[in-house]
């Protein structure tokens, strides 16, 4: 546990120097291409600032790891009509439950293989092969970079990194309600870093929001049955890396082109590859080759097959690389209210569906506490975009 903490520790350190260190043809495959097509058509018309704001908030434990647009804001809304309301609806829909399966399989993975390191590289790569037939295959146009655009990328990744593997070790440590409990209070960290490294001042009244977060956040951690240090270190890593890629996506993505071809979902899978990158050395450091071990074990002692137990890690890997991608067309979608109200639902759906799968116990305590801290990360939501509608 030390171990982790210390790990923890530094990668947050990393990701916040970072950011200072940053200034500035079957019926099919065509069907296929074409919904492709029409999200990477989507992406590449949104401002640059949208596509910027594609990585600065959602990753549920990760965010909400949720890459798609900001928790400050979306795109605007679609035009009315039956048909647009039930693909938005789908959208929705397919987002919670890809969201909540990924939860679930990924609890259930480190409840019998207690690996998070290697757990989160595994989910993180099982992603790789899905963008790579996209790319081989011309359904969606390859990314073309070059070094200094990987250089400049890099940063990010690392955050993109922490946000993952935070959110999977404070699931290892913990019960998943709690951790997405924690996950509530990352606009406090959002808020702390834009003014630490953007030197912005936000309205009294979106600061106020932060309390109820503050003591919500509190309360259920003091009344927390389950309560671990590691686990809350972890959640607040998670936290804090997901802001520090906020700033950052901001700063490489706003008044600068990034090679070709690299709209939001290609953003999210060229990230997807340096992070793997990134875990692949650390994992090794971390736990060795020590899962592969306990893995052979376990089907050893018949608790699983190999293909029950690799079905599952997979499982959690692809519900991981499919809610964000599945998160970027559903937010991309809606305006900032609806977007701050379906994510504050979502957040309440996934605790109580993981309560309700695990049948994990929340005490009175603990229900207030996250009931108090989720209404303040909505509240904070609308009082951003108010702000925001100000200006404009």
């Amino acid at each position: 546990m030390k171990k982790s903490l210390v790990v923890l520790a530094l990668a947050a350190t990393a990701c916040e120097a970072s950011a200072f260190a940053i200034n500035g043809n079957s019926p099919a495959k065509v069907l296929l291409k074409k919904g492709v097509a029409a999200l990477s058509k989507k992406s590449a018309s949104l401002p640059v600032e949208q596509k910027a704001q594609a990585f600065s908030g959602l990753s549920d434990v990760q965010s909400s790891t949720q890459i798609a647009l900001s928790a400050d804001g979306g795109a605007a809304e679609p035009e009315s009509g039956g048909k647009e309301m039930l693909i938005t609806g789908s959208f929705f829909a397919l987002w919670y439950l890809f969201n909540i399966g990924y939860n679930i399989y990924n609890k259930q993975a480190l409840n019998v293989l207690a690996y998070p390191w290697t757990i989160a590289t595994i989910q993180m790569g099982v992603g790789i092969p899905y963008f790579l037939a996209l790319w081989a295959f011309g359904i969606r146009k390859a990314p073309k970079l070059s070094m200094s655009d990987i250089k400049t990328l890099i940063p990010v990744a690392l955050c993109h990194t922490g946000v993952h593997v935070g959110a999977v070790i404070a699931l290892g440590a913990g019960a998943v309600s709690f951790a997405h409990i924690v996950k509530a209070s990352e606009p406090v960290v959002t808020c702390l870093l834009n003014f630490i490294l953007l030197g912005q001042v936000l309205p009294t009244k979106v600061y106020l929001t932060l309390l109820p977060i503050i003591g919500g956040v509190g309360i259920a951690s003091m009344k927390e049955l389950s309560f671990t240090w590691l686990a809350l270190a972890a959640a607040m890593l998670s936290n804090v890396s997901s802001s520090a890629r906020g700033v950052l996506s901001k700063k490489t993505m706003s008044g600068k082109q990034i090679g070709e071809n690299l709209d939001a979902p290609n953003l999210y899978s060229v990230l997807t590859l340096i992070s793997t990158v990134i875990l692949i050395p650390l994992m090794l450091a971390m736990e060795g080759t020590g899962a592969f071990s306990s893995f052979k074990g376990l089907v050893a002692a018949g608790d699983f097959t190999n293909k029950s137990l690799a079905t599952l890690l997979a499982l959690g890997g692809a519900t991981y690389y499919a809610y964000n991608e599945v998160a970027f067309m559903a937010l991309g979608r809606v305006n900032p209210v609806t977007h701050a109200v379906g994510n504050t639902i979502k957040r309440v759906v996934i605790i109580i569906a993981s309560v309700v799968a695990f049948k994990t116990p929340m005490s009175t305590g603990s229900i207030v506490g996250s009931s108090v801290a989720i209404a303040g990360t909505l509240m904070y939501s609308l009082a951003m975009n108010a702000s925001k509608g100000k200006k404009d």
